[in-house]
């Protein structure tokens, strides 16, 4: 089956348009149905409680203080410490209780006999089943009793300081901010509970599972579910079918004129280019140190194989779980954001054998605005959560205290114009092949596949430590989950395409065909897919019918992604000895069959509505994402750093040993880790939450027990084949800085090979 590229980039077209439509829609609505923030809660004596600047002060201590990467809101977070909305809950529940069964019967409630517990259990259910709107919320006396126990139980653990919970003191700075951020942790379980006006369910869809407060999953979940399920199997008959008969080109390496790599001109552009492969190197390898530390935070919550009291320094206090973490997070996302835009800056005077004018020096400047914003927001995370800013300074210069968007937002803005230089770098550098070719050729939209990136990245400009919680995180998985789902995958495809052009075994008129095609796969379903992220957060239930469909609908375009790997993998293999690019290939490959694994297998089965009621927040999305962020991504990412050192390093200089040895013991490392201990760890949540409810799951008796305990055990063997391999990569790439070849000078041209000139 013939289709043209004009037909395949009018519906690209028409799917931007649908997504910006559905989505545009749905930001309206998260206004309209975001769960209020009462004026006050009211005691039944109208004592005033808390109130919604209570609730308000106590978010921006949740962002400023980093608690989003120690605990979780709303299944959202870091999952080392409780979900902060399961936990109020169920701590509630259990102090209603306790409060009844000493006002009505002098004696604890664990002591009562078990009829009279039922009666109580009932009474408190019932209590908390109600609806809730308005500007005032009405407290029981039970209620108020909970809620002042709660705030200062938060205040205990989170100011005071538990070593046994990982945190350290002063966490929060003041018994004041303790108590706020314990009235803004109670209003998410009050709206966890409460259900809509006129709805039969609460804002969350009744998450987290929690009985005793009458919260369990709805019809709906299982309803869609099953809908999902039959939509996989259509889906993907429908994705192999599709392969099978859209006419796309494959990559051959036999028979085909593959350029060695010293008959490749470099120029002085390349060279710059190639100077964020060790800035990328040096990010990685703090990346991985910093998770070998947190997972070792789950065994010994306050030290680090007794290190800290050998040297004297308390470890909890310097470098607690919080930062450790958002470090990690944010080192993951820099490194592979500067290879890719390395890579970028890279690859067009392959194929045009032309750089402009002083390009070197701009992307020296690039690279240069990347560092400083790089150090200075890492920097301002540890100053922000360490309370050095006062006034709004934290969240402008320190740490945003959102996950995956921690950087102030003055280094946010710094990457945004990143972003926006990098564009018009690569325009430059793609201007040849942008004046010869309509507006769906192949340099076009590498330039589509990086603007988006940038476009995405605006939507988390949209909030600010004052915004509804419902309604931050609807703008912030616009930005983390369309970049992982949405325009990562197109950069991924389009950068791939350009790879395999520049090497000859494709023609450029027929990669732009395939990487249109599967962008079009991408985008029509991984943009609207964001949704199955709305499910539990207190958006309109229009979400879980959506998030249900376009979730199951995002393998499709994995199938065709594990199809290319495995055509790459031919194409490799058939290249023999005498292929130049035989590492890099494997990377590519690699990333294909870890996207199909992590965000195919590991992906689908958690975004079932039913499942992920139970699932959402534990240790399954971490194997989900460690296996889809590096293995997809990451391996992308290190694949186009090797192609770049290959063709950079002198030829008779050239050993590629060491990242063979790299490329292994990060596939093995990582497969031991996500297989051996991440997945087991989160099949046991699973099992715990749907048995003993949600919070149990998330409570730090259930990381003590001991067959956990030995899970987090086995996970070193592979956290240090991950880290060995780092240690081998960053070696490599700092040995290679002395061995690079000669550039042309800046008014030099070179010859360009006949596939990316032709047409089909």
């Amino acid at each position: 089956m013939q289709v043209s590229r004009q037909t395949l980039a009018k519906l690209l077209v028409a799917a931007f348009v649908i997504n910006l439509v559905v989505m545009g829609a749905g930001a309206a609505l998260a206004y309209e149905k975001a769960p209020p923030i009462p004026e006050r809660i009211a005691g039944p004596d109208g004592e005033t409680i808390a109130t919604a600047a209570d609730v308000q002060n106590g978010k921006e201590t949740f962002q400023k203080d980093g608690l989003m990467n120690h605990g979780s809101i709303l299944g959202n977070g870091a999952y080392y410490g409780v979900d902060y909305t399961a936990d109020t809950l169920d701590l509630k529940v259990q102090y209603m209780r306790q409060y009844h069964a000493r006002e009505e019967y002098g004696s604890d409630f664990d002591a009562l006999s078990a009829e009279r517990q039922a009666a109580i259990e009932t009474r408190v259910e019932q209590r908390l089943d109600r609806q809730g709107s308005g500007d005032v919320v009405e407290y029981s006396a039970a209620e108020v009793y909970a809620h002042q126990q709660i705030r200062e139980e938060y205040v205990e653990r989170y100011h005071e300081g538990s070593h046994e919970r990982g945190v350290p003191e002063g966490m929060i700075a003041s018994e004041d901010a303790a108590r706020d951020f314990a009235d803004f942790a109670l209003w998410t379980a009050w709206f966890s509970h409460a259900d809509r006006p006129a709805g039969d369910h609460s804002y969350t869809n009744e998450w987290p599972y929690a009985p005793g407060a009458g919260n369990d999953a709805t019809a709906a979940a299982m309803t869609w579910s099953v809908v999902a399920m039959v939509l996989l199997v259509a889906g993907a008959g429908a994705a192999v079918w599709l392969y099978r008969s859209i006419d796309l080109p494959e990559p051959e390496v036999e028979g085909i004129d593959v350029p060695a790599p010293d008959n490749v001109a470099l120029f002085p552009g390349q060279r710059a280019a190639t100077r964020f492969i060790p800035i990328a190197a040096g990010l990685f390898l703090g990346q991985v140190l910093l998770g070998g530390l947190l997972a070792h935070f789950y065994v010994e919550r306050a030290a680090f194989f007794g290190l800290g009291e050998l040297v004297g320094v308390n470890v909890l206090q310097w470098l607690p779980f919080a930062i450790a973490k958002t470090w990690h997070i944010d080192m993951g996302i820099l490194w592979i954001a500067t290879l890719w835009l390395g890579a970028g800056l890279f690859l067009p005077p392959l194929l045009t054998g032309h750089e402009p004018d002083r390009q070197g020096t701009l992307v020296n400047v690039l690279l240069g605005a990347l560092v400083v914003v790089v150090v200075g927001g890492l920097v301002g995370i540890w100053l922000g959560m360490q309370g050095f800013f006062e006034g709004d300074l934290w969240w402008w210069l320190g740490n945003e205290g959102l996950e995956y968007l921690e950087v102030g937002r003055v280094w946010q803005l710094g990457l945004l114009a990143g972003f926006l230089i990098w564009a018009g770098l690569a325009y430059r550098g793609f201007k040849p092949l942008l004046d010869d070719e309509p507006k769906y050729g192949l340099s076009h939209l590498i330039l589509y596949a990086g603007g988006s990136i940038a476009l995405l990245f605006t939507a988390g400009l949209l909030y600010t430590p004052k915004t509804n919680m419902a309604v931050t995180e609807f703008w912030r998985w616009w930005v983390v989950h369309m970049w992982v789902e949405g325009a990562f995958e197109f950069f991924i495809v389009a950068i791939v395409g350009i790879t395999l052009v520049s090497m000859n075994l494709l023609k450029r008129q027929s990669a732009a065909k395939a990487v249109m095609f599967e962008a079009l796969l991408v985008m029509g379903t991984g943009v609207i897919g964001v949704s199955h992220h709305y499910w539990w957060i207190g958006m309109p239930d229009i979400w879980v019918p959506l998030g249900s469909a376009f979730s199951t609908l995002e393998l499709v375009p994995l199938v065709f992604i594990l199809y290319e790997a495995i055509n790459e993998y031919r194409a490799m293999a058939t290249g023999g000895e005498s292929f130049p690019y035989t590492i890099p290939f494997m990377f590519i490959v690699a990333s294909g069959v870890w996207n199909f694994v992590g965000a195919g297998v590991l992906g689908f089965f958690i975004n079932l509505p039913l499942i992920n009621y139970y699932e959402h927040g534990t240790y399954l999305t971490v194997a989900h994402a460690h296996a889809a962020m590096f293995g997809a991504f990451g391996f992308l990412a290190l694949g186009m750093a090797s192609y770049m050192l290959r063709i950079s390093v002198d030829p008779s200089d050239w050993d590629g040993s060491w990242l063979r040895a790299a490329f292994w013991c990060w596939n093995v490392g990582l497969a031991l880790m996500v297989l051996v201990s991440v997945t087991p760890i989160g099949f046991l949540q699973l099992e715990v939450a749907f048995t003993e409810g949600y919070a149990a799951a998330r409570s730090v008796a259930f990381y003590e027990r001991p067959l956990v305990q030995l899970l987090f055990w086995a996970r070193m063997p592979g956290d240090a084949l991950i880290i060995l391999g780092t240690v081998i990569f960053t070696a490599d790439v700092l040995r290679k800085r002395f061995s690079l070849r000669s550039v042309l000078a800046d008014d030099d041209d070179a010859p360009v090979s006949d596939p990316v000139v032709s047409d089909d």
